[in-house]
């Protein structure tokens, strides 16, 4: 007598809706987590609607717009401001990525109890709660992936000729997301290409005709860029670490592999390494195994190797080499169980559930870092003059937290002014303080940004006109209250510049954010900027 399949199906369903809802009463009551610079930069974009940006194509920033549409008067009804509604996406493609991770493990293995320990193990590891919670590109575009790995399954081995069409239109709508999900299409054309029997496929319509609806997609960032000189490509480049005059970084790839071990809390890696390591595909025989090593280890060899020009990347970079990997690794730890000793199984079984609870513990710790900071502050060490904010080395989610104090000390000073008869504008220093100020200062007012004048980064804010940086005839004579800058670096560029403010955000008594605020007067612009970077 067989099990029925609905009790594995409805008890993923319980706990991808719970999460879900969890997610959403957590944010809806007294989150403490501010919007991460990503976020607001993005939420800023959404205010600018267009078919492009600097950095990124425009996917996250219509999905904002259309949230803060939707549920912007919900969301400051019970927040007081639209974080819930710009985060409310990140909670439904979350949700939607381990959906696709339930139906891509029933297409290859055919096991409900698998599918439905993968969508448990991934509910618990802090790697996927961020990206369910925080709404950068990465939430939709690993549910992209994640669909885009299903609809190619379904193309492949079951020869549907509307898959192929459906998955033109996942991996152009990715694309829109992240550039990386143009990797998609040589990775399977890989695939297709090493797999006896399947070869043919690279010469049939199906291949092409996703390729040809996935490249129509990328319309609106080929015309825009084209209209703003492939900015895009530049940065890209930089970003990458491909400028012409970069060094090679031998230990680049030791800090890549070290930073993968950790989001994956050592145990998860291991796993994943010996499944790619087992499965490869000139030992593999069931091309349905061999279409997920494919989609996974080349992806993560990728950027490790460029990891040579940037010193090691961002953590996030191979995400969804783990989409199938997990997978990939779930099944061959299957295969494992049952040709190993009872002492490995018993072994085993300890690890996974023990990294299973770490995860979760350390998952919780993210949400509520307040119940967890005394011993934070034992591990880093009270604050000093060498090290004023020791908290910062070690919790992640500092950056994340502060911005409302900042935002409050702005709106007062700026009041200040203004019974002096003074309307100031609002600059940053860097890209990432704009959005903050504009999300959470009083009025969403514009915020400029001075930091390519200043040798950060150029950003989206140097395209949007008029700026201070490029026409400073436009701000001739005005103040500015300016975030993130010392009095030194401002001097040249105004006729009075005030001491600087520093504005600290303390928790528990602890440090946790700090900024200094100078009000300058008398805008005159940038004589010799400094040379910013293009990355």
């Amino acid at each position: 007598m067989t099990s029925s399949p609905w009790v594995p199906r409805i008890t993923a369903a319980f706990l991808i809706v719970g999460a879900a809802t969890l997610r959403l009463f957590y944010l809806a009551n007294n989150c403490p987590l501010d919007l991460a610079p990503d976020e607001a930069h993005y939420w800023d974009w959404s205010r600018h609607l267009d078919w492009s940006y600097y950095s990124k194509g425009p996917l996250v920033a219509w999905i904002i717009r259309a949230s803060c549409w939707l549920f912007g008067p919900l969301s400051v009804q019970l927040t007081g401001s639209e974080m819930l509604a710009v985060r409310i996406p990140a909670v439904v493609f979350g949700s939607l990525l381990l959906v696709s991770l339930y139906v891509l493990t029933m297409q290859i293995f055919q096991r409900e109890g698998l599918a439905l320990a993968i969508v448990a193990v991934a509910l618990t590891l802090p790697l996927i709660a961020a990206g369910s919670l925080l709404m950068t590109i990465d939430a939709p575009y690993t549910c992209l992936w994640g669909w885009a790995l299903v609809a190619a399954n379904h193309a492949v081995f079951r020869q549907s000729t509307w898959a192929w069409t459906v998955l033109g239109l996942l991996v152009g709508l990715g694309m829109l997301a992240k550039y990386t999900m143009v990797l998609f299409v040589p990775l399977l054309g890989l695939f297709l290409l090493a797999t006896p029997g399947y070869r043919r496929m690279l010469l049939r319509p199906g291949f092409w005709l996703m390729s040809v609806i996935a490249a129509l997609s990328c319309l609106p960032i080929l015309v825009w860029n084209a209209q703003h000189d492939w900015i895009t490509l530049q940065h890209a480049r930089g970003h990458a670490g491909m400028q012409s005059d970069s060094v090679i970084h031998w230990e680049g790839p030791l800090r890549y592999l070290a930073l993968q071990f950790a989001i994956l809390l050592g145990f998860w890696f291991v796993l994943w390494v010996q499944a790619v390591w087992r499965h490869r595909p000139w030992r593999e025989p069931r091309p349905e195994v061999a279409y997920l090593w494919w989609l996974s280890a080349p992806m993560f060899i990728f950027f490790g190797l460029f990891s040579l020009k940037n010193g090691g990347g961002e953590p996030n970079w191979p995400v969804t080499a783990y989409l199938s990997g997990v997978v990939l690794a779930a099944g061959w730890l299957v295969e494992e169980w049952q040709a190993r000793s009872l002492t490995w199984r018993r072994w085993t079984l300890g690890a996974t559930l023990g990294f299973a609870c770490l995860g979760a513990v350390l998952t919780l710790a993210i949400h509520q870092i307040t119940w967890v900071q005394p011993m934070l502050v034992r591990i880093a060490g009270r604050a000093t003059l060498e090290q004023p904010m020791p908290l910062r080395r070690i919790d992640p989610t500092a950056r994340l937290r502060g911005w409302q104090t900042l935002a409050r000390e702005v709106d007062a000073l700026q009041e200040e002014l203004r019974k002096q008869g003074i309307e100031a504008e609002l600059a940053g220093t860097a890209w990432t303080l704009p959005g903050e100020l504009g999300f959470y200062c009083a009025g969403h007012p514009t915020v400029y940004s001075l930091g390519s004048a200043l040798g950060d980064r150029h950003s989206q804010y140097d395209l949007w006109r008029p700026n201070p940086v490029d026409d400073p005839e436009s701000f001739f004579g005005k103040t500015f209250i300016v975030v993130g800058a010392s009095e030194q670096l401002l001097r040249g560029a105004f006729e009075r510049v005030e001491p600087v403010r520093e504005v600290t955000h303390f928790e528990q008594g602890e440090p946790i954010n700090r900024w200094q605020i100078v009000v300058s007067h008398g805008f005159r612009g940038f004589a010799h900027p400094r040379a910013a970077k293009k990355f």
